[in-house]
């Protein structure tokens, strides 16, 4: 038998007076999710916030028309406030839209990796804590659908019904392994790097763009991104359900000669003699322009980290310190049973490693204890207990590559 959620629908400005009084009437942390529309809409947006209070029932708010009135009303009761969420970073990002800030949150399904959990999934946590089933079938709905479907807010509501039993049970979890502080630092980071909007994108921020290594390619790249953008922003489209970024960045590498080209290119629907005639109009205005004023392939910079080919074939004795110290970092992983990426993310070890490639190179030799790779560490933002545990690790490893090269 499906549990059917009680909760309370609000989508005016009354209605949202009422839930505000009534959440401000409860006690203990607000449970809140969101549904998006991102696959549908231009920006990733909510379109239904879910916030549940013990002692004041569920809430559903439907925020589109009245997004300032949603700010002017539930800031003062929600925010500066502590929030329990599941997979917090999106959810922070578009309740931030909002003007909606905690103070501080318990991130069920980052504590829930920390507790070691394989599946660390919502419905994957709430059965194996809390024995209870989870139907999670709405998960990549339209939420900007108007209205929303009885089944699917039933389904958001569910969302938030079990987050603070879920919560409290993690936190006695964490703390028996020894992990709450941890976790603590991981929730007070995601709040620092996630609880405001992103910055506007640029086309140089497609994943991929760095593959593109001639300027009319980049030129490509740089006119249909803006065209994209544009067409999406004013249609409220998702820019990928216009021309995936893939398709883009394939037309910029083939730099089509004919319309018939550009058909060609995989992913681009080609039988679509107006979409061909379309974005072959752009190519060729894009191409028309003065190389002069084409964007330039930018000098790779030698704090970037190179690729793995190049690391590996010009950096030899670095790549082997890099393996050995992530051999190192999943080794201490398995023995605190959490997942590597969450003692160390690959990126910031990537980036501490190649750092002292680059000192050592340029004559500055690194220190090589461990308050000084710790510092490293802290620098490339790992948290402190990440530091901790892990500049031993490095300095480990550095020091075994050493005796193998005077070997």
């Amino acid at each position: 038998m499906i549990y059917r959620p009680r909760y309370n629908f609000a989508d005016t400005p009354d209605s949202f007076r009422a839930a505000a009084r009534a959440l401000a009437a409860g006690r203990g942390p607000f449970a809140i999710d969101t549904e998006r529309a991102s696959t549908f809409r231009y920006d990733d947006r909510a379109f239904l916030i879910q916030i549940r209070r013990r002692d004041a029932g569920t809430f559903l708010i439907a925020p589109e028309g009245f997004r300032d009135e949603v700010k002017a009303i539930f800031a003062p009761v929600i925010n500066q406030r502590e929030w329990v969420l599941h997979a917090a970073s999106e959810d922070l990002a578009s309740l931030g839209m909002l003007g909606l800030h905690p103070r501080s949150v318990f991130d069920t399904e980052l504590a829930a990796r920390l507790c070691g959990f394989q599946r660390p999934n919502l419905k994957a946590v709430v059965h194996q804590i809390l024995d209870v089933e989870l139907d999670k079938t709405h998960g990549r709905e339209d939420w900007s659908t108007t209205p929303l479907p009885t089944a699917w807010l039933e389904y958001a509501a569910r969302d938030v019904v079990y987050l603070n039993d879920l919560a409290d049970s993690l936190a006695e979890l964490l703390e028996r392994s020894g992990l709450l502080d941890a976790a603590e630092q991981e929730f007070s980071h995601l709040v620092a790097t996630r609880s405001r909007p992103a910055p506007r994108r640029t086309w140089c921020d497609m994943k991929g763009v760095s593959s593109l290594h001639t300027s009319a390619g980049l030129q490509l790249a740089r006119v249909l991104w803006e065209a994209r953008d544009c067409h999406a922003r004013e249609t409220d489209t998702s820019p990928a359900a216009i021309l995936p970024t893939p398709v883009l960045l394939a037309i910029a590498k083939t730099v089509p000669s004919s319309p018939v080209e550009l058909a060609r290119v995989p992913g681009f629907p080609g039988r679509d003699a107006t979409a061909v005639e379309q974005w072959y109009r752009l190519i060729e205005g894009a191409l028309s322009e003065p190389e002069r004023t084409w964007p330039t392939v930018p000098p790779r910079s030698r704090s970037a980290p190179p690729t793995k080919s190049v690391w590996q074939r010009r950096y030899p004795r670095s790549w082997l310190y890099l393996n050995e110290a992530r051999s190192r970092v999943a080794a201490a992983a398995r023995q605190l049973g959490i997942p590597p990426e969450n003692l160390l993310s690959p990126v910031t070890l990537r980036e501490v490693v190649w750092q002292a490639n680059v000192e050592e190179r340029s004559g500055e030799m690194p220190a090589g204890d461990a308050h000084s790779v710790r510092n490293r560490l802290l620098r490339a933002g790992a948290r402190p207990w990440q530091a901790e545990i892990v500049a031993p690790l490095l300095v480990a490893a550095d020091e075994q590559g050493s005796a193998a090269r005077e070997v």
